[in-house]
Parts: structure tokens; C-alpha cells; sequence
């Protein structure tokens, strides 16, 4: 049996250390020691300037990666402890990633981007096909459906990357830079759809981000410097 946490949080990191490895003797400490809490339904940014790392955080509450030293518990299971094909759907149907370079299959629709990821969930054709529907309806992109990428703008692709994440129904929205290629006008449009995700919908969101005028809307800004919270 698995150890879970017994505090509340959703995502909650002790003692995180980050190591890199490039060859002995030689390595490279990222993270120092973090300590971090979110609970169900926040809203928290992450802010740090490039080099802060904020990006291996990420992968590491992403469970993209694993930490070298500390534990990290996601919705109560300790992920150190898990394996990969299990921690993979873990990310599949708790975490929504939406990344500043949108990460959209190029050949594909944007309505067939939002169905990919409920294949892995073995959702039927049909029921795949309506929720990406709604899916895009509701991030205003219903008109839009039935284009590719290349034929989409920065604003609409990021739109279409949204309801992809909220395909499988996760309860927590990962962002990382997601305004970060976008002009103010269309920034502002992104970050309303994150606070209706929010306030309408309950979800646990972290942005990560650079901007602190964007963090400053968020329930609380966590800020990282030189790998210290």
C-alpha cells in the first residue's frame, strides 16, 4: 500500500531537492530543500526570472520528472512511490498542462487535439466528440473547431490547448508561461478563462510565470529565487 500524506493539500512537496548530473564529479543542485502546499481550489502562482528554477519545480509538481531528494505527495498518493505507467495516468486524468508554445499536433483539427487525450481514457467516439465540443464552446472557440493549428492565431491556438487540458475533467490546471507568446489584449482573454476555471468550476490552478502583474491576480503568489521558495 501506497503512503499517503495526512495534511489536506492537493499538491504538497517536503524537503524537494533537484539534482542534475553531468558526468562525476560533477552535479548541478536546482532545487534546495523546497517546502510547498496548495490546497484543493487555489489559485497560486509561481514567479521566478529565468535560471530560478521554477521550470524543474514545474515538471516536478507536473510529475513530469522526480525529485533526487524529498517527497511529493499528489492528491494524498506519495509519487516517489509510484510507478511510471501508473504515475502516467495519474498526469493523464489529474493534471491539465496548458504550455506557452501550445504543444498542438500540427496535422490534426483542433477539436481532434482536444479528443487525444480521452483515447487514453478509452472514452467512446461519440462521447469524446461531445466533450471536445463543449470543450471549445466554452473557451470561444466553437467557430474554430475544424481548423489546424497553422490556421489558428497565438491566442486561439492557447484557447485550443485550454480545453484540451480540460478534456479528461482534471482537478488541477498546471500552466507554465501560458500568456508568454500572447499581446496583452489577447493575455487578458486567456487569463479570464483561467479565473471562470476558477470561480465557476473549482479547479486547483498554478501559473507559472515570470510576470508579476499577472501573479498579482492570483490567491497567492509563491515566489522562487536561485532554487528557494
Amino acid at each position: 500500500m501506497k503512503k499517503r500524506q495526512k495534511d489536506s493539500a492537493v499538491i504538497s512537496l517536503h524537503g524537494i531537492v533537484k539534482r542534475f548530473y553531468i558526468g562525476k564529479p560533477n552535479e548541478l543542485e536546482i532545487l534546495h530543500g523546497i517546502d510547498l502546499q496548495v490546497e484543493q481550489g487555489e489559485f497560486v502562482s509561481i514567479v521566478g526570472e529565468s535560471g530560478s528554477g521554477k521550470s524543474t519545480l514545474m515538471n516536478i509538481i507536473g510529475a513530469l520528472d522526480r525529485p533526487t531528494e524529498g517527497e511529493y505527495f499528489l492528491r494524498g498518493r506519495n509519487v516517489g512511490e509510484t510507478g511510471d505507467k501508473e504515475l502516467s495516468m495519474i498526469r493523464n486524468q489529474e493534471i491539465g498542462f496548458v504550455f506557452q508554445t501550445y504543444n498542438l499536433i500540427p496535422r490534426t483539427t483542433a477539436l481532434e487535439n482536444v479528443e487525444l487525450p480521452m483515447l487514453y481514457g478509452k472514452v467512446k467516439k461519440t462521447e469524446r466528440r461531445a466533450r471536445a465540443k463543449e470543450l471549445l464552446e466554452l473557451v470561444g472557440m466553437g467557430e474554430r473547431m475544424f481548423h489546424k493549428p497553422e490556421e489558428l492565431s497565438g491566442g486561439q491556438k492557447q484557447r485550443t490547448a485550454i480545453a484540451r487540458a480540460m478534456a479528461n475533467d482534471p482537478s488541477i490546471i498546471l500552466a507554465d508561461e501560458p500568456t508568454g507568446a500572447l499581446d496583452s489584449e489577447t493575455s487578458r482573454k486567456i487569463m479570464d478563462i483561467f479565473h471562470e476555471l476558477h470561480k465557476e468550476q473549482g479547479k486547483t490552478i498554478v501559473l507559472i510565470t515570470h510576470s508579476g502583474e499577472l501573479a498579482e491576480e492570483t490567491d497567492r503568489v509563491i515566489r522562487i529565487s536561485d532554487g528557494r521558495i
